[in-house]
């Protein structure tokens, strides 16, 4: 053998070393993630889960856990369906931002322009918790429609606020989205039904309902075919049982709002929450952001709607952590307490943390414990799927943060 076939032999035998001990570095990473999962069914942690991990170019992992129903111990498996609740919002948020492409609403319009509804829009002066009475004032000016999609409107949910909870309406006073203000719009963030005015905005400027505007323009670019607010019966099987925490371990009683084995029906979709989808279809929105707004040939977002959407919108305003007003959610405490920021559609992480997502990373979940993130800076992210109340639960919040620090040492072994 010459000196040239030397070297070339000596460099194919190192490519293939280093090849074997990354595959095998990869393979770790991913028995540690089943094995993580695997330990917090087995331990009655949560009920089941369902995982998946993708970069830019497709998926890195995925994989399921434990049961769909605890009362009849269905095995949950990777094409579950899942009612996403709120991670519906970053999709209706999507939508608008196709229209303000369009030129057909812009960010900067009073949303009045678009919904006679909240014109002359009220704010909550005083509240009486004691007694109910209320006063309220004109707000100081209209909500822009750059307001409802960063949660800066004034609105507010019945959990995320004890007055909104326990307000009621003098005789003759209507809130077409819940309640009256909080406070002046931009002021201050609050996690609020702003997102279900995006979904009328989106219905009103596009003249389509909003289903078949997220069919038509969203999901059948992006082949998210499991994706929609009413599913079939056909697919009712695959539909994962709404179940609730009783004390320490699930496997207690099963909470069902809807019937197992049957369709999912709703008749009227709004922008804030009610899609079912699969950690597959989620995954492919993921990556559509992942990828300034394109998969596998199809732009559903401009690149530069990608990069406008994962900036910080609310100035020196913050995210806070929330106080829980009601049982079905406990307190938002994933949430850096005034140090986070919003975007159009997603919560911002400001903070590094060891281990897990990037500053700038952008994330949200869904009420009955479904999660997801998108670090663009290290071209990576992950949804887990749940399916039990209530929401930011300890333990769910644990199994998601062992399984993001899963994720990174994955995609180091990748590397």
């Amino acid at each position: 053998m010459n000196k040239t076939a030397e070297i070339a032999f000596a460099a194919s035998v190192a490519v293939v070393a280093f090849a074997s001990t990354a595959s095998a570095q990869n393979s770790q990473a991913q028995a540690a993630i089943d094995a993580s999962l695997r330990g917090a069914v087995e331990g009655k942690d949560v009920p089941g889960v369902v995982a998946l991990i993708a970069d830019r170019k497709g998926v890195l992992y995925e994989n399921a856990f434990g049961v769909a129903d605890v009362a009849t111990g269905r095995p949950l498996k990777t094409d579950a369906l899942f009612r996403i609740a709120s991670m519906t919002k970053p999709i209706t948020s999507t939508a608008l931002m196709q229209l303000v492409e369009q030129g057909k609403i812009g960010l900067d319009d009073p949303a009045e322009k678009y919904l006679p509804e909240l014109k002359n829009p009220k704010v909550i002066e005083s509240f009486d918790a004691m007694t109910g009475d209320y006063k309220l004032r004109p707000a100081a000016s209209a909500p822009l429609v750059r307001h409802f999609l960063t949660h800066t409107s004034g609105l507010a949910y019945p959990f995320t606020s004890a007055i909104w909870r326990d307000f009621k309406p003098h005789a003759g006073e209507t809130y077409p989205f819940g309640g009256p203000m909080l406070f002046d719009p931009g002021e201050r963030w609050h996690y609020s039904t702003s997102i279900d005015v995006v979904g009328r905005l989106v219905e009103v400027v596009s003249g389509q309902k909003l289903e078949d505007y997220f069919h038509d323009h969203i999901f059948v670019p992006l082949k998210m075919t499991d994706t929609s607010y009413n599913v079939p019966e056909s697919k009712g099987p695959r539909l994962v049982a709404q179940q609730q925490r009783d004390g320490a371990k699930m496997d207690g009683p099963v909470v069902l709002q809807i019937p197992p084995l049957v369709g999912l029906i709703i008749a009227e979709p709004i922008g804030g929450g009610g899609l079912a989808s699969t950690a597959d279809d989620y995954g492919r929105f993921m990556r559509m952001i992942l990828n300034d707004g394109e998969l596998d040939g199809a732009r559903v977002l401009k690149a530069e709607t990608v990069k406008l959407m994962e900036q910080n919108h609310i100035g020196v305003v913050s995210v806070p952590a929330l106080k829980s007003a009601l049982p079905r959610s406990a307190d938002f405490s994933f949430i850096a307490d005034g140090r986070d920021k919003w975007g159009y559609g997603f919560l911002i992480t400001v903070d590094q943390l060891p281990g897990m997502r990037s500053p700038g990373s952008l994330s949200w979940g869904g009420i009955n414990n479904t999660y997801f993130w998108i670090d663009p800076a290290r071209g990576v992210a992950g949804t887990i799927l749940m399916q039990y109340l209530p929401f930011a639960d300890a333990k769910a919040l644990e199994v998601y943060r062992a399984f993001e620090r899963g994720t990174y040492q994955l995609v180091s072994a990748e590397k």
